[in-house]
C-alpha cells in the first residue's frame, strides 16, 4: 500500500554533494516542488529507491518519479550505471533523466546522450545561476513537461 509521503515523490535526485543539493531544493522550492523530492546521496542509493530493493524494499515499487535528476560523479555507483540500468529496464525506461553535474567533458555528455539522457546540464559555478537553472529544471520536467509517467 502507498503511504501519504511516497505518492507525493516526483522527482529522484541523487546528489553527493550536500551544498549543491542543498541549493537545488531551495531553488525547487520555488515552484512548490520541494516535497516532491527524493534525495539519496549516491547511485547505490538510487538505484536501491527505482527497484525497491536494500533499505527501500518496503517500498511501492509501481510509484515511479517523473523525474531523475542526477549527478554522474557520485560514490558506490556513478550516474551513467544509474542511466544505463534505468534505460534497460522496462518499467523505468521511460523515466525523463536530467543529468546535473559539474561535469562538462564531452566523452560524458555523449555517454549519456547515447545511453538515452532527456537532458545534460553543467552545473553553473555562479550561486544565482546554479539557482535559477535547478528551478527551471524541476519546472520544465515537472510542471510543464508531457510525461507518461505522473
Amino acid at each position: 500500500m502507498n503511504n501519504h509521503h511516497e505518492e507525493l515523490i516526483t522527482i529522484l535526485y541523487a546528489e553527493d554533494n550536500p551544498q549543491d543539493s542543498e541549493l537545488a531544493l531551495r531553488s525547487l522550492k520555488r515552484h512548490n516542488l520541494t516535497n516532491q523530492v527524493k534525495l539519496v546521496r549516491d547511485g547505490e542509493e538510487a538505484l536501491e529507491y527505482l527497484y525497491a530493493t536494500g533499505r527501500y524494499e518496503d517500498r511501492d515499487k509501481t510509484h515511479l518519479p517523473s523525474l531523475i535528476l542526477l549527478d554522474l560523479k557520485m560514490p558506490k555507483v556513478d550516474g551513467i550505471e544509474v542511466l544505463r540500468k534505468v534505460r534497460s529496464e522496462e518499467n523505468t525506461k521511460m523515466i525523463p533523466v536530467v543529468i546535473l553535474t559539474s561535469s562538462a567533458e564531452e566523452k560524458d555528455i555523449v555517454e549519456s546522450y547515447k545511453l538515452g539522457v532527456n537532458s545534460y546540464v553543467v552545473k553553473p559555478f555562479e550561486f544565482d545561476k546554479f539557482s535559477d537553472v535547478a528551478s527551471e529544471i524541476g519546472f520544465y520536467w515537472v510542471l510543464v513537461n508531457q510525461s507518461i509517467i505522473r
